[in-house]
């Protein structure tokens, strides 16, 4: 079975995703925070799964679930750590701070392995 596009693609197409969606919410809409984020992560991950089926033409295979998750993960972990590595900057962010920042952060690749894991077919 090959593949359309390398799973690389979806997930830059991911990435930039979770990027507008995010703005899109917290700008215009004014919702912040946690509920935020997690309508975000849900939007991207519910999209990213919708986008392969109907591009690849079968749901992502278990292997290509796990890859999608890592890559994902991995990608947006980059951009949290440059993202923590400024609000380190300008100043240290208490405890409860940093623990909200992870929670944030992890959101997107645990909810992307809900939709893709749960939601196969088969």
């Amino acid at each position: 079975m090959t593949a359309r596009f390398a799973l690389h693609y979806y997930v830059l197409g991911a990435v930039a995703a979770a990027f507008a969606c995010n703005l899109l919410l917290r700008v215009p809409l004014k919702i912040g925070g946690l509920p935020a984020t997690l309508i975000a992560a849900s939007l991207v991950a519910f999209g990213l799964r919708w986008c392969f089926t109907r591009l690849e033409g079968h749901p992502p295979a278990a292997g290509q679930r796990w890859a999608l998750v890592a890559l994902y993960g991995l990608a947006l972990g980059l951009l949290y750590l440059l993202i923590w590595g400024l609000m380190w900057l300008k100043d240290e962010p208490g405890h409860m701070g940093q623990l909200l920042f992870v929670l944030h952060y992890l959101s997107y690749p645990l909810i992307l392995a809900l939709v893709l894991h749960l939601g196969r077919r088969g």
